[in-house]
């Protein structure tokens, strides 16, 4: 977590934050959208892809969807489709101007497998610390993309604004190439105006492990623990 205000970290397993590197998984609609909106393949984020007729394991997926509607839930094949539409060279072109998955050496990460599965397919990784920058630079409206659109894809990640606090954030679940479910939810917390912004990076030895579930409650504990959703901070 970052204390915008202050620029204080609290950081849980230093050397998984700052030295590890992850596939992004569901994350990555974050930038998909937003290459999207910029490119004009998704004209609006009310624009509808048609549901292919597949039925999947997440009812909320097996329905026609606009932008909005497949972030919130997360629905793949929305976004598999976008990837599909901006194609391999203007996704590149997007990626190297972002420095996405450049790490520390920034070395340009270059999509090796397929365009609408790379970011779940261990191709290209992450560090909690550059998914927590992201959200930052997004939230400022800091990234290369026109304003219009970064305040879009910020209006799908708002789940919870009342008059204590507002709560954003973008949730991904992925496997490792260990076999490991992996979690994360990133995004931000604000109270009485003032940010923070947080990375959850959550990985676990059991195939069964109920990801959906855990990730959110611990989010939510840890940041009541801190002191948040009373308006106070």
């Amino acid at each position: 977590m970052l204390n915008n205000g202050t620029g204080e970290f609290t950081v849980y397993n230093l050397a998984r934050y700052r030295d590890s590197a992850y596939l992004p998984a569901s994350t990555f609609k974050i930038v998909n959208a937003l290459i999207g909106l910029q490119t004009g393949v998704i004209s609006g984020d009310s624009m509808i892809i048609p549901w292919d007729g597949v039925q999947r394991p997440v009812a909320a997926w097996n329905k026609d969807l606009n932008m909005y509607q497949a972030f919130r839930v997360s629905a793949v094949p929305y976004y598999q489709e976008v990837a599909r539409r901006i194609g391999k060279e203007k996704m590149q072109f997007w990626l190297d101007s972002l420095h996405y998955g450049a790490g520390k050496k920034d070395t340009l990460f270059k999509i090796r497998s397929a365009i609408d599965t790379f970011w779940l397919d261990n191709t290209v990784k992450l560090t909690p610390d550059e998914n927590l920058g992201l959200v930052k630079k997004l939230y400022f409206n800091e990234l290369p993309f026109f304003k219009l659109y970064q305040q879009k894809v910020k209006n799908a990640m708002l789940f919870e604004d009342n008059s204590n606090y507002k709560l954003a954030y973008k949730t991904g679940w992925g496997t490792t190439e260990k076999g490991h479910p992996l979690g994360w939810i990133v995004g931000w917390v604000e109270e009485n105006r003032h940010p923070y912004f947080f990375v959850l990076n959550v990985e676990s030895s059991d195939p069964g492990y109920d990801m959906t579930t855990v990730r959110l409650k611990m989010l939510k504990d840890i940041l009541k623990q801190l002191g948040f959703f009373e308006g106070k901070m």
